[in-house]
């Protein structure tokens, strides 16, 4: 875990080195050798900030934090404290449903480079906050990229404020980060099997309305079809190789997103039952004898999920294919 990958997007390269630009240090901040200017702050007992030392008493060597993760949140200012970036707000919009926005995890790695925010990172202890600032010219300059305007006219410095959360080993971020997933996964099987309620009863509306009750059928998984030319083929078995002749076509708007039509008639090649199409397609697929022409209407969870695909298949979306196995092989 290296300092901010999104940092190179936000910044450019950061020079390994940021040299002084200026005699004394801006105004309210401490300067280290590194050129590094920084605000060093804790919460007192009353719940108020007040300047911290940079190494109070009882504070571990930093050497005893290598190899350990600090959580923080940051946010990217201008020297006239425009916020540039805010990871609360950017870990809030990524967030699963359900899940809350997390602390960034920083690793503190040996021998940060001096003048680097990897530096600036290893003066903080849990419960801090902190703002840190680099001359532009410096910060730009170094990196061989030119000053952005925005960035000049705003006193041409460009500041890092911290909040430091907590100190982990890797193994309690590994640990961490297993059982935030677990949960993840959780919360996405339960929001699935609501949505696939919701949706088997838009599909059983639509068969109604369609009048196709006595022919439609469902798969054990909860995919529905409806034959309306019987092959007389065999039915494909999980591991061959199908091909099928397509258009997809969303429940709800009737509009195509994708059509074999669209690619030369040229029928599409899968392996059945190996999860190379959305699971509504492996279920649906098998039940057809070679030959057969057949309406497929799967739920959202056996299609594309509350991600959707593309512009054309939005979030929560039921799928309508229209399909024709050709071939089995």
């Amino acid at each position: 875990m290296r300092f901010f990958p999104f940092l190179l997007a936000a910044v450019a390269l950061l020079p390994p080195t940021l040299a002084a630009a200026q005699v004394a240090p801006t105004p309210g901040f401490e300067r280290l050798p590194s050129g590094t200017e920084y605000q060093l702050f804790r919460r007192d007992a009353a719940g108020h900030y007040a300047p911290r030392p940079l190494n109070p008493p009882g504070d571990a060597p930093y050497a005893s934090r290598q190899g350990q993760v600090l959580l923080i949140n940051l946010q990217y200012r201008t020297d006239r404290d425009s916020v540039l970036m805010d990871t609360r707000q950017m870990q809030a919009r990524q967030a699963p449903a359900g899940t809350k926005p997390q602390p960034v995890p920083v690793g503190l790695g040996p021998n940060p480079g001096k003048g680097t925010p990897e530096e600036a990172m290893s003066l903080l202890l849990p419960g801090d906050s902190a703002v840190f600032r680099f001359n532009a010219d410096s910060l730009f300059g170094k990196a061989g990229q030119p000053i952005p305007p925005f960035i000049k006219r705003s006193g041409n410095g460009f500041r890092f404020v911290v909040a430091a959360k907590e100190l982990l080993t890797a193994d309690q971020m590994r640990a961490r980060q297993q059982a935030m997933q677990a949960e993840q996964q959780r919360l996405a099987k339960a929001r699935s099997a609501k949505q696939l309620l919701k949706d088997d009863a838009t599909i059983q509306a639509y068969i109604k309305k369609n009048k196709l009750t006595t022919k439609a059928k469902k798969t054990v998984g909860g995919t529905w079809y409806v034959i309306t030319v019987r092959g007389k083929g065999v039915l494909p078995k999980k591991g061959q190789t199908v091909s099928v002749k397509y258009r997809g076509t969303v429940l709800a708007t009737g509009k195509e997103f994708d059509s074999t039509a669209k690619h030369g008639d040229t029928p599409f090649d899968f392996v059945l039952g190996q999860g190379q199409v959305i699971q509504g397609w492996d279920q649906g697929i098998a039940a057809l004898p070679k030959g057969s022409k057949a309406m497929l209407l799967i739920p959202s969870p056996l299609g594309y999920g509350e991600r959707g695909a593309g512009a054309d298949i939005p979030a929560n979306a039921v799928l309508r294919f229209d399909v024709e196995l050709t071939g089995i092989k």
